[in-house]
Parts: C-alpha cells; sequence; structure tokens
C-alpha cells in the first residue's frame, strides 16, 4: 500500500508537468504600427541606415581633457551610481522569478508540552502531563498550468532588461550634458576674453576722448558716453565671470564631485569630423536606451496581464509532509516514529470581493499605459532628432553670415574712430558702433557654441553615448 501511494506521488508531478503544455498566455509582438508611422521630420532624408549613434563617444569627441572628464563622470556620477543598484535589485527579483518553479522546502523541529487535567478521560490512560517531540519536513509545489509562473518570470526579465536599458540612458544623457557644458564653458571663456579686452581697449579710448575734450573736439557728453560704454563692458566681464563660476559647479556635481574649478582647453580647439549620419527611423528601437527602455515596459505590463488572467483559473498544487514524531526523545529518530502526508489540490476562486477582476482591469489598463509610452517615447525621439538637424543646419548657415556681420562692424568702428579723430564724424556714431562690434562678437561665439551643441544633441538624440 506505501509503495502505491510512492508510485502516486511520482506519477501525479509527471501528469502535471505535461499539463504545462497547455500554456494559455499570450505572446508578446512589437506594435509595429508605432515605428511605420513615424519619421523624420528634415530636409536631408536618410539614404542609408549607417547612423553616427553607432560610434563610440571617445571616437566624437577629440578633446582628451573633455573624455578625461567624460570617464569621471561615468565612474562616479551619482545618477550612475543608483542606475546600477536598480539593475541589481531588478536582478534579485528576476533570479526570484526564475525560482519560482522549484519546489518550497521547509523543516522544523518542536517540542510541546501539554499539561492535563484531572478530569480529562486522557489522564486515566497516561501521566498529567504529555510531552511531543517533532522533526518535521514541508514540500510544496505548484504547476504552471497556465503559465502564471513563466509570465511573471517573463515580466521579470523585461524589468531587469529596463533597468539596463536606463543605465544606459543615464550613460547617454550625462555624455551629452557633460559635452555641452564643457563647450558652454569654452563659450564664456571666450566671450570672457573678448569683453576684458574691450574693457581695456576702452579704457584707452577714454583717455583718448579726454584729450579730444582738452583740444575741443568732442564736448564732456562724449567722455560720459565713454564711460557709461566702459562701465557697461565692466559689468559684463562680472557677469560672465559669475557664470562661468555657477556652469563649473553645475560641473563639478555631474563629476560626483564638490564644486570645484574644471579644467580645459579653448573653443578654437574643439573639432567634430563626424558626419551627421542619422540613419532611419527604426534604428531608434536598437540605438536609443530611453526607447528601449520603453518597451521593455511595455513588455513587462504585456507579461503582468497575463499574470492577472491566469488567477481566473485554477491553481493546482502538490504538498507533502514527513517526518519523525514521538513522546520519547531517544526514540524520535526512528522507523517507528517516521510518518508522511502528500495531498493535492485543485484551488478555483468564486467569490473573492472583485479582487481578480480588479487587477485584471488595472493590469490591462497599465499596459495600455505602457503602450502610450512608449509611443510617445518615438514620437520624442524622431522630434529630437529633427530639431537637432534644423539647429545645425541654422547655426551652420548663421555662422558665416556672422562671421560677415562681425567683420563689417569692426571695420566700421575703425573707419568712424580715425574720422572722430579728424573731427568729420559726431562721436555718437563712434559709440554705436563700438557696441555693435561688441555685441557681434558674443553672438560669434554663441553661433559657434550652438553648431558644437546641435552635433551633441544629434549624437545624443539618435541614442549615442552609451557605447
Amino acid at each position: 500500500m506505501r509503495r502505491l501511494n510512492i508510485y502516486k506521488f511520482i506519477l501525479i508531478p509527471a501528469v502535471l508537468l505535461s499539463l504545462q503544455s497547455c500554456f494559455v498566455a499570450k505572446e508578446y509582438s512589437r506594435p509595429e504600427e508605432v515605428v511605420e508611422n513615424e519619421a523624420y521630420r528634415t530636409d536631408n532624408l536618410p539614404t542609408d541606415t549607417l547612423s553616427m549613434a553607432r560610434i563610440s563617444w571617445r571616437e566624437l569627441f577629440t578633446d582628451p581633457v573633455l573624455t578625461n572628464h567624460i570617464d569621471r563622470a561615468l565612474e562616479n556620477n551619482i545618477d550612475i551610481r543608483i542606475a546600477l543598484q536598480q539593475i541589481e535589485a531588478a536582478g534579485a527579483y528576476l533570479k526570484q522569478a526564475k525560482a519560482a518553479y522549484l519546489p518550497t522546502l521547509g523543516v522544523s523541529a518542536q517540542v510541546t508540552q501539554q499539561e492535563l487535567a484531572d478530569s480529562s478521560p486522557m489522564s486515566a490512560f497516561s501521566s498529567s502531563s504529555i510531552t511531543q517531540y517533532d522533526a518535521t519536513a514541508n514540500l510544496s509545489w505548484e504547476a504552471d498550468i497556465w503559465g502564471r509562473i513563466k509570465s511573471n518570470q517573463r515580466a521579470q526579465s523585461a524589468a531587469y532588461l529596463q533597468t539596463v536599458a536606463a543605465h544606459q540612458a543615464v550613460k547617454t544623457r550625462l555624455v551629452a550634458n557633460i559635452a555641452n557644458l564643457y563647450y558652454q564653458l569654452l563659450a564664456l571663456d571666450e566671450q570672457l576674453e573678448v569683453t576684458q579686452e574691450t574693457v581695456a581697449n576702452r579704457m584707452n579710448s577714454l583717455e583718448t576722448i579726454k584729450a579730444l575734450k582738452e583740444a575741443g573736439n568732442v564736448t564732456e557728453v562724449g567722455v560720459k558716453q565713454t564711460e557709461a560704454q566702459l562701465y557697461r563692458a565692466q559689468a559684463v566681464v562680472i557677469d560672465l565671470q559669475n557664470q562661468i563660476r555657477l556652469l563649473e559647479n553645475t560641473f563639478s556635481i555631474l563629476l560626483g564631485e564638490a564644486p570645484h574649478p574644471v579644467e580645459r582647453t579653448a573653443l578654437d580647439a574643439q573639432e567634430l569630423n563626424t558626419r551627421l549620419q542619422i540613419g532611419v527611423p527604426v534604428q531608434l528601437l536598437r540605438n536609443r536606451p530611453d526607447v528601449i527602455a520603453a518597451e521593455y515596459n511595455l513588455m513587462n505590463a504585456f507579461q503582468l496581464k497575463n499574470v492577472a488572467k491566469s488567477n481566473f483559473y485554477p491553481a493546482l498544487r502538490l504538498t507533502a509532509n514527513g517526518g519523525f514524531q514521538s513522546l520519547d526523545l531517544a526514540d524520535l529518530i526512528d522507523t517507528n516514529s517516521l510518518f508522511a502526508s502528500f495531498v493535492g489540490s485543485l484551488t478555483q476562486p468564486i467569490f473573492n470581493r472583485r479582487q481578480i477582476r480588479t487587477q485584471y482591469e488595472v493590469a490591462q489598463a497599465q499596459q495600455e499605459i505602457a503602450y502610450l509610452e512608449f509611443r510617445r517615447a518615438i514620437l520624442d525621439a524622431s522630434r529630437e532628432v529633427s530639431d537637432a538637424l534644423y539647429n545645425y543646419a541654422a547655426a551652420d548657415k548663421k555662422l558665416d553670415i556672422k562671421q560677415d556681420e562681425f567683420e563689417a562692424y569692426e571695420l566700421a568702428t575703425s573707419y568712424s574712430e580715425e574720422l572722430l579723430n579728424n573731427g568729420l564724424v559726431n562721436y555718437l556714431e563712434v559709440l554705436t558702433a563700438r557696441e555693435n562690434t561688441l555685441n557681434s562678437q558674443l553672438e560669434l561665439v554663441n553661433i559657434r557654441y550652438d553648431e558644437l551643441s546641435s552635433i551633441v544633441d544629434l549624437y545624443q538624440a539618435l541614442g549615442g553615448g552609451w557605447q
């Protein structure tokens, strides 16, 4: 009889394992319409599938000081380290989901002391107290008939891969932020140098104007206007110095360090010779980490809906208990003290205050939310690529125009100062020419920064920086 029970215990799991082929959960498939309906808005349509996103940031950025800063940031940045810990946490949940196929096993040891009442029927057959010793093991296993465990494992796998993609997205964003702030610092350095030279020139001009006043060529109004221009330039120097310090503080935090001066080269030394290859929109699904993370989030929501759906079906479980039980500790480990029990259960929820239905409806809504977020990620990525392309094209066109504008103002200033010295022009024309020259030179530096920044933005928009 005992042998027959053992055969049943072996046979039942085999039958239940065979029933796992009845997996009812749906397989995930990518919503292709999200990608097929989107495209870049650009005047230069992609003619090949190459993308600059496949280039390592070490190849894109040629300034060794900048690459050293990026290396330090990738090692010490707080957001990067948080993302790594999130990967660790998601990996632990994934291991737990994989272990759900295994049975649970627990062991326990117990001593029970029972004092009998004098009027108890048991007291007539034994002493007034009973001591019982137990050493038991409990085994439980659930058959994954409807795919609940498998779907949950897939959901946790998607969640883990989402954290990996999120970490890559943080790297992409960090590389772009470091590069943009670095170029902005270089632009401010050059603007500061230009303004400091302007201050020196205006101090010399002030001495010249005072001499011209003594000669009767200009009035006191000209002297005061020259002084006002000098003070204005000095105020601009203070503003630029303050902006540089604030930007250095922000840059230092990105490095994961306390605020400190930032080592850097010069704006003229920057060269980004990479061709602006954008590839085709579908490559965003492979290159851009935030889009990848959004799709993994959709996968996770899809599988969790499968889990919620499986809760409508009955659960098949096998449990076994066995061990030793004795009233005498010396006889505990003995064949006569051995006991065992085997239970197969089928549990079907009937009324549970709508909990299962609510969980399923919430899972459906969350899947739809994840789908919309995935679509929005694609739309945002397409917009950002188009924005970066237009910004680069605009900066490239404006650069030559602004260079010509600056040269024209510079020549006009030189001519007006020469004419002023000969008493042939009004001093207001000289003041206007000087102010226009300074503003034009500062704008020219900004345009050069905009061109570099738009390349970095395009690199980030295409998903570059994490390789």
